[in-house]
C-alpha cells in the first residue's frame, strides 16, 4: 500500500509540473499578444521552445505510464474485497410453465385457461396494494 501512496504523490507532482510547463509555453498563434523575446537572453526563443516541448512530451509520457501503473495496482488492491449482499432480496423463485405464444393459433376457437395469480411472498411490504 505504501508503494501505491508513493506513486500517487509522484503522479500529483508530475501533473503539477505538466500543468506548469504547458502554461509557460507561448501560444503558436500569438493570441495572447506577446511580442518577440530578447534573443540575447540565456536561451534563444527557438531553444526555449524546443526545451519546453521536449519537457512536455517527457512529462506527458511519465503521466500516462504512472496512470496505467496506478490503475493496475488499484485493481490488485481492491480485488480482495467481498461483495455486500445485505440488501439482496431473497424472494422465492416460483417455477413457471413455458409460455407457448402459438397455442391460441392452433385452436382458434378455444380460449386459454385462466391462470390464478401467484401469491406474494410473506415479507413483501406491497402485498396488500394489489387487492385495492
Amino acid at each position: 500500500m505504501s508503494l501505491f501512496l508513493f506513486l500517487t504523490v509522484v503522479q500529483a507532482l508530475v501533473a503539477a509540473a505538466l500543468v506548469g510547463v504547458i502554461l509557460v509555453q507561448r501560444s503558436e498563434g500569438g493570441g495572447l499578444g506577446t511580442g518577440g523575446g530578447n534573443p540575447s537572453g540565456l536561451m534563444s526563443a527557438r531553444g526555449a521552445a524546443d526545451f519546453l516541448t521536449r519537457t512536455t512530451a517527457i512529462l506527458a509520457t511519465l503521466f500516462v505510464v504512472l496512470s496505467i501503473a496506478l490503475a493496475a495496482m488499484a485493481v490488485d488492491v481492491s480485488s480482495t474485497r467481498q461483495l455486500d449482499t445485505s440488501l439482496q432480496r431473497n424472494a422465492p423463485v416460483l417455477p413457471q410453465a413455458p409460455a407457448d405464444p402459438l397455442a391460441g393459433a392452433a385452436n382458434p376457437g378455444v380460449a386459454p385457461a385462466p391462470t390464478a395469480p401467484t401469491p406474494a411472498p410473506a415479507n413483501d411490504p406491497l402485498a396488500g396494494s394489489a387487492a385495492q
